[in-house]
């Protein structure tokens, strides 16, 4: 049986054919050209700037994994993500990976929440029936992934505190309310669409692949050694250590909100993190160095992995700007926008914001230089805070795993993506 041409080829197609024929009015044909060489190229430089960080995150969470982490915080939330996910066992290690990239997103850790995303990806692979197409869950979680509820936006507000705005964590509700909104209709959009286009043979038999999975895992069991009581005393003693310097640094911090003060915060985080995960493994008994190395290899090879997805999403969006048709786009729709408060300029970072995260920040960080305190600069605060990349992220992590019918993944996280647009300028009315 023939199948369906997913909805990420026809926009992919789209991109790059209508910054053909608009560069082809605009006279930037020179600027396509460029665009498409120079974002093949920044797709790569990207990607492998990311072996670094993935070999290290995928390293540090197969110590976690090891150590049983990955089981204890599923049980925590185990009845939400069994509704959410039904077709995955609610012990598979899939599961807690996915727990784990919300919590870090909804943290702003986005250096720590890719890699565990693209753990939970491979994870979902080995439960998929049919290698190579996106699984209910598949497109549930990545759904969720691009707009997830976000508890602290601190990129944004650093830049805002940074340009001197009166009130830089003002945007804090909002982008809670707006996130939260966006969520809610992407996880009933891929709800729906999943009942609606559902395969037969993605039908999950879950007694089948949960049998298979638990064997695998019990297989791959690691060999764990305790250690000595003086070891642990050790280690307790550097957390005591740690947490008195915590202290001794918050009783010397100002009390204002400030740039600095926000960027320290930002920092503690992730350090805080690997120590946690590392000495959790540590205390369970894991042999840290051999199993975070054990990790670091398939980093490596993820990273890699991902390149030809990224070349192809970059190279559209690259186009689809040079050409100006992103500018004729804002400039048709704007009319209509403004009628319901909706500048142009916001208008343009919400249509920005899923094809580039950079742009989207650079465009954002002018605008609150240029007037902190401004609706503009509110809104926009919140729209950056409040979304996320959705054609990079599909690529990187439909990628990582060579996922090519991605079903209803981006009908479902567009969705998302359109509500918490909407929710950020209606808040952002009736907040400033």
């Amino acid at each position: 049986m023939q199948q369906k041409a997913s909805v990420i080829n026809i926009i992919w197609l789209s991109l790059v054919v209508l910054a053909t024929v608009t560069a082809a009015y605009t006279n930037r044909m020179d600027a396509l050209t460029k665009a498409s060489f120079e974002s093949a190229k920044d797709a790569v430089v990207l990607a492998i700037g990311l072996i670094g960080p993935m070999a290290l995150w995928l390293g540090i969470m197969k110590v976690a994994e090891a150590g049983g982490l990955m089981r204890i915080v599923a049980r925590w939330v185990r009845p939400l993500m069994v509704w959410l996910f039904p077709d995955v066992p609610h012990d598979h290690p899939a599961m807690s990976a996915m727990i784990m990239n919300m919590a870090a997103n909804a943290l702003g850790l986005g250096n720590a929440a890719t890699p565990m995303g693209i753990k939970a990806m491979q994870e979902l692979e080995k439960l998929a029936p049919e290698k190579g197409t996106a699984t209910n869950a598949m497109c549930l979680f990545l759904a969720i992934n691009t707009s997830s509820v976000t508890l602290l936006p601190l990129g944004v507000i650093t830049i805002r505190a940074a340009a001197g705005a009166a009130s830089p964590a003002a945007i804090f509700i909002p982008s809670l309310i707006a996130t939260t909104c966006s969520t809610i209709v992407a996880i009933t959009a891929a709800k729906m669409l999943a009942h609606r286009n559902s395969d037969k043979e993605l039908v999950a038999v879950h007694e089948a692949y949960e049998t298979e999975a638990l064997a695998a895992e019990v297989c791959a069991e690691p060999v764990l050694s305790l250690p000595s009581a003086a070891g642990k005393w050790f280690v307790w003693l550097l957390v005591a250590v740690f947490a008195g310097g915590a202290v001794y640094q918050l009783s010397n911090a100002p009390l204002t909100l400030s740039a600095a003060s926000l960027n320290s915060l930002s920092s503690w985080l992730i350090p805080a993190l690997i120590s946690g995960l590392l000495i959790f493994g540590y205390l369970r008994g894991v042999r840290i160095y051999e199993t975070i190395t054990d990790g670091a290899k398939e980093g490596f090879t993820t990273a890699i992995r991902i390149i030809p997805f990224m070349v192809a999403i970059f190279v559209a969006i690259g186009m689809f700007r040079a050409s100006g048709a992103m500018d004729l786009l804002v400039a048709v729709l704007s009319p209509l926008t403004a009628a319901v408060g909706m500048p142009a300029e916001a208008l343009a970072m919400g249509l920005l914001r899923p094809l580039s995260g950079s742009g989207s920040f650079a465009f954002m960080s002018e605008i609150v230089q240029q007037s902190p305190d401004s609706l503009l600069s509110a809104m926009v605060s919140v729209i950056q805070g409040s979304s996320e990349t959705t054609l990079y992220v599909l690529a990187v992590y439909f990628g990582a795993i060579g996922v090519r019918r991605t079903r209803h993944t981006l009908p479902a996280a567009l969705c998302g993506e359109a509500a918490g647009l909407i929710a950020a300028v209606t808040v952002c009315n009736l907040w400033f």
